[in-house]
């Protein structure tokens, strides 16, 4: 079997064996990620330094990955994809990158994403338009667009990602992969440049879900850098699937898959909640009770200006230290006043722009009672409905978006009346900082989509237990994009 289609475990256990070294993977790595750099754009920073290492118990260890380019990484570059940081070399790792390189992860790249994470698009970065490896005319969503694409590409098993509102599961269904959200807190986000800080979460993309369990095992855990991290200790996500799902209650919202709320539906919405009904059979087969839930469509319509006034008031509270003082390339004035307008008036892409905008409008004090806080009363609204559905069922499932990739050109983009609630319902897993996962769920005109499966704050292990019983059910685990599943 080539590398770039095995697990993590299939090539722990050739490193093991001496039939492949960590040295051949590094190498057979960087090789795939300047051939797919120079087809899809997928990366900021190629590591052509990269060495090997010596394998030791660990499943990771010796095997090369991708960290996506918001998260700090010492003596290497990391600059948020944005002209603002494009020469920042941090002293630091990120902890999540630390733990890895405790086991003995080799990382090979940096990984490009819409410009600081804001963005579900992967066409903001500040080097470019991420290209989807299964058809480059599509986008493969964002932010954590690079990881997805490379991830899709074979060039490794897995990359680290980060998700605000989607930026993990929506790339993953765009490029037919794994992608994981564990709880908020169950990652350390110190070193992850912050974006919405109450939302933020780091995870992982991978092609199997087992792959996402021995990832994240692999990053968590308590960390007095990140006062929001919880003692984990004794979840071990790896070692507690078992695909035993028997008597499991899952539920799906009527609103958002019910095909008659989409008067002029395309033929790839169709196809693709045609798709979700059969996962849902397939649901059925495996003893999981599946049943049909209905929820205000006042609270549906409400998600995604709550998560745009949320996350941009946050936002730019966040990163009012991007001056050009303290680091990043200083801009020229008269004084640092101008010094500090004309870095950032030239330095950010003109949706980051528009986003400090909003969110210095709501913060403002004449306005915030009436944005803000009106946003955080309706975020509480969304959860406590979210947290009502776990009392009685393990999870929801919900098809991931309206369908496969978008075109980047956005004129052959379909616009379908009412779809947004759709598009935006992984934001709730964001509110509430519940664990989510989205696992490929076939194909749609020869392009992937996802399904997503979302549950209670904590209940990882649960969650993880029934997208691995349902990956186990279908034909989509560790798959590569047409054309990737090549030897080097």
């Amino acid at each position: 079997m080539k590398n770039s289609l095995k697990s993590i475990e299939e090539l722990h256990s050739d490193l093991v064996s001496g039939n492949v070294s960590s040295s051949d993977l590094v190498n057979e790595s960087l090789e795939r990620s300047h051939k797919l750099q120079d087809e899809c754009n997928a990366f900021v920073t190629i590591m052509d330094d990269a060495k090997g290492v010596s394998v030791n118990d660990n499943l990771l260890s010796g095997i090369p990955y991708g960290i996506k380019d918001n998260y700090s990484t010492k003596g290497i570059l990391s600059t948020g994809s944005s002209n603002t940081l494009k020469d920042y070399v941090p002293f630091f790792n990120a902890t999540a990158v630390s733990n890895l390189e405790k086991l003995g992860a080799v990382p090979v790249n940096k990984t490009v994403l819409d410009e600081f994470g804001m963005g579900g698009t992967g066409t903001t970065g500040h080097t470019g338009v991420v290209r989807n490896p299964w058809d480059k005319t599509r986008m493969c969503a964002g932010s954590s667009a690079g990881s997805a694409c490379a991830v899709a590409a074979g060039v490794y098993p897995y990359a680290l990602g980060s998700d605000t509102g989607d930026s993990i599961r929506k790339p993953a269904a765009y490029c037919g992969i794994v992608g994981y959200k564990p709880t908020y807190g169950m990652i350390s986000r110190y070193g992850l440049f912050p974006f919405a800080s109450s939302l933020d979460t780091c995870g992982v993309l991978t092609r199997s879900v087992r792959d996402a369990a021995i990832v994240v095992d692999g990053m968590k855990g308590i960390d007095s850098n990140d006062m929001t991290s919880w003692d984990s200790s004794r979840v071990h996500l790896f070692d507690s699937i078992d695909g035993n799902v028997k008597g499991k209650k899952l539920c799906y919202v009527k609103e958002l898959c019910d095909i008659n709320n989409y008067p002029d539906a395309t033929d790839e919405l169709r196809k693709h909640l045609s798709n979700f009904f059969d996962t849902l059979d397939k649901c059925k087969s495996l003893g999981i009770e599946v049943e049909e839930v209905s929820i205000d469509q006042k609270l549906l319509n409400a998600v995604g200006s709550v998560y745009v006034v949320i996350s941009c008031a946050e936002a730019t509270s966040n990163m009012s230290n991007l001056t050009g003082i303290s680091f990043g390339p200083r801009s020229e004035g008269n004084n640092y006043h101008d010094m500090m307008k004309n870095y950032r008036t030239r330095g950010f892409c003109s949706l980051i722009k528009r986003r400090f905008v909003i969110g210095s409008y709501v913060l403002q004090a004449e306005n915030k009672d009436r944005y803000f806080f009106n946003a955080q009363r309706a975020r509480r609204l969304i959860v406590d409905e979210w947290k009502k559905l776990f009392e009685k069922y393990d999870a929801v499932i919900l098809p991931v978006g309206s369908g496969p990739a978008k075109h980047l050109d956005d004129s052959k983009n379909s616009k379908i009346s009412n779809i947004e609630p759709l598009e935006e319902h992984l934001q709730i897993g964001n509110f509430g900082g519940f664990p989510s996962i989205t696992i490929p769920n076939g194909f749609v005109n020869g392009l992937p989509v996802g399904v997503n499966i979302t549950g209670n704050c904590y209940d990882d292990v649960n969650v993880l237990n029934i997208a691995y019983a349902l990956e186990g059910s279908m034909d989509y685990k560790n798959q590569i994009a047409r054309g990737y599943d090549y030897e080097v």
